[in-house]
């Protein structure tokens, strides 16, 4: 594989990838981003990781049980999913709340797939294989990113900085990090895909918040129609429209 260049930005990911917004997204589209965080010249920026964001005032958690829990979560998606020239992160994007709710709902609780055995390591095509729920991966994850900090800077995980929260991240994406019942490997492609979910959704999910994600991407949301602009030849900037605007 080619090694990306170190000043890879996220410009250069908004416009090069063929993410489709708002849609599933599978592994490896973004792992070689986590952490790259760039200021108007695409030059590394070195930043704390202990974010300076109002968390956990939203109206309240659905999933996570304390304020710890989600400001794992936070740092984590913030992470991967980096604010910087170019427009929000995961934090102001309100990813983590999109995490919490649906962690508290379906999707968190596995309630319409097949959960019964045999439980094996499976091929790609065969979709999830553990025994374990969503939420209760997200769970031991969280634990286990705390306990992983504290192992190699005798600090939380929202407390190290953003260099030393990337070196952990990265270890749980080679699946270097031991974990219960599942795979760190396997818990990080969970957390990366719901981060990007939750940066591109429909803002009634709780995530992209002001619809920032969308307007990153140009793309236009819910439209009524494209009637008045089908037959135009140039690329249209469309304000996007929610589901809830309809």
């Amino acid at each position: 594989m080619t090694e990306k260049p170190k000043n890879y930005s996220r410009r250069d990911f908004l416009k090069t990838t063929g993410i489709a917004t708002g849609a599933l997204i599978g592994g490896g589209l973004i792992g070689g981003l986590v952490g790259l965080n760039v200021d108007k010249d695409d030059q590394h920026v070195s930043d704390t990781g202990n974010t300076n964001h109002e968390m956990g005032t939203n109206g309240g958690f659905q999933f996570f049980q304390n304020q710890r829990e989600f400001n794992v979560i936070s740092n984590a998606t913030e992470r991967i999913f980096p604010k910087d020239d170019i427009g929000p992160g995961a934090i102001d994007l309100g990813v983590p709340y999109f995490i919490d709710r649906q962690l508290a709902g379906q999707y968190g609780s596995n309630t319409k797939e097949y959960m019964q055995g045999p439980f094996a390591v499976g091929a790609k095509t065969q979709g999830y294989q553990s025994r374990l729920t969503r939420a209760s991966i997200f769970r031991q994850g969280i634990a286990v990113l705390d306990e992983e900090a504290n192992k190699r800077f005798e600090k939380g995980f929202s407390s190290i900085e953003a260099e030393q929260m990337d070196e952990i991240l990265t270890a749980f994406q080679n699946d270097e990090i031991p974990m219960t019942g599942v795979t760190s490997a396997f818990f990080f492609r969970l957390l990366r895909t719901a981060t990007l979910e939750g940066a591109y959704a429909d803002p009634m999910y709780g995530g992209n918040r002001n619809m920032d994600g969308w307007k990153m991407k140009e793309f236009p949301g819910h439209q009524m129609s494209y009637i008045n602009v089908i037959d135009k030849e140039k690329f249209q900037k469309i304000a996007p429209q929610p589901l809830g605007g309809m």
